[in-house]
């Protein structure tokens, strides 16, 4: 079980990527622990939307589902939101692994349109009706992703938390994990029923895992894991390898995080990109583009230090804005109105100095997540 199975590079959110070198016994842990959470029958299938070339798709959706027996099916295309339902509704999977990217798409597409007019929130606002229809819009998802998933299960970035408050609100069968490369990649994890929102689980069965902090119930310090699914080191790089473990044998996943008295890990941001004020204050870029992802014609944004000051970078979604009929003079004014509006929710301490509008797509890794490193 010690033996090299697969070298699988980092995404490289934040920096290069580097050969992570994981064996049959990190495999085997993940793959165990998924069977004995969500157990896996034989007539189930499941469709692998994630690349073979990320962990998080290779474990859960090939080598989990397939050692239960499971029917897998692969998504040849790029993935369009009709591709995605199409395959959904001819497959009928048991359960959904993807990353939040995904679900806050259909959430801006099918959920908010409905809950957002006007009479809904007046007929939510009445108990018994309000739990009709929020009955009915899960019915209405779950149909959508084929009618049979046991679980949506999202990891590779924090939910956004408008979308987390609406999805518990309807009752959908969600959770959100924690991982990474290193971990293969599973490190926490909580079963739908007792998630706690804002929070990605608790650490894992075959882990040990801490926060580097005086009080970590409070106080963020970067997140630490030890046990049988951990990496061995990194491929032909001594030096990144000594440089991942603590002495007595943590690896150093770069998250900063708190844990709570029931082992829920909340997670604040990377250490990598957090941004330290003037004035001691720290600040996490993930909070900030939260806020910005929810203002009016936002399809995604990354937060940046500037000189001291925090800069916003938005892609806009175009379709929205060419349904909006606005003129060009109401679309220049879009970047400091989402300004105006995010800073609006924002502390005083992380307030937006300027939102610049980019004119492509930030580049993604593999799941989907932004290239930080290369937005300045």
């Amino acid at each position: 079980m010690g033996d090299l199975a697969v070298i699988n590079y980092t995404s490289g959110t934040t920096s290069a990527p580097k050969g992570v070198m994981l064996t049959y016994g990190n495999l085997s842990s993940s793959i165990a622990f998924g069977h004995d959470h969500i157990p896996v029958h034989a007539d189930d299938s499941i469709v692998s939307m994630l690349p073979m070339a990320h962990i998080y798709g290779m474990v859960y959706e090939l080598l989990y589902p397939l050692a239960g027996g499971c029917a897998v099916y692969f998504l040849g295309k790029t993935l369009a939101p009709s591709l995605l339902l199409k395959a959904m509704h001819d497959v009928q999977p048991f359960l959904v692994c993807t990353v939040p990217l995904v679900m806050e798409k259909v959430y801006k597409s099918s959920i908010k349109p409905v809950l957002g007019k006007w009479y809904m929130k007046i007929l939510t606002s009445i108990p018994g009706v309000r739990k009709i229809i929020f009955n009915k819009v899960r019915s209405s998802l779950d149909t959508a992703f084929g009618g049979k998933v046991r679980s949506y299960i999202m990891g590779g970035a924090a939910l956004n938390p408008e979308v987390e408050k609406c999805f518990k609100r309807i009752g959908l069968h969600y959770t959100v994990g924690y991982g990474m490369t290193e971990a293969a990649p599973l490190l926490a994890y909580e079963d739908w029923r007792y998630y706690v929102p804002g929070s990605c689980g608790k650490a894992i069965n075959c882990i040990k895992a801490r926060i580097d902090s005086d009080d970590p119930q409070h106080i963020a310090g970067e997140i630490q894991a030890k046990g049988d699914n951990i990496t061995i080191g990194y491929y032909k790089n001594e030096e990144a390898t000594k440089a991942a473990f603590t002495d007595d044998g943590f690896l150093k996943t770069g998250d900063l995080g708190i844990m709570d008295a029931k082992g829920n890990i909340f997670i604040k941001g990377r250490s990598k990109s957090m941004i330290l004020s003037a004035n001691g204050q720290n600040i996490y870029p993930e909070e900030i583009e939260a806020v910005v992802n929810n203002q009016p014609f936002v399809a995604e944004s990354v937060v940046v230090d500037r000189s001291g000051k925090i800069v916003a970078l938005v892609f806009l979604d175009a379709e929205a804005v060419k349904k909006s009929g606005l003129d060009m003079e109401a679309i220049s004014d879009i970047p400091e109105n989402i300004r105006h509006q995010a800073n609006r929710k924002l502390p005083g301490y992380s307030q937006i100095a300027k939102v610049e509008q980019v004119m492509v797509p930030f580049e993604k890794t593999p799941k989907m997540s932004i290239k930080r490193f290369l937005y300045k």
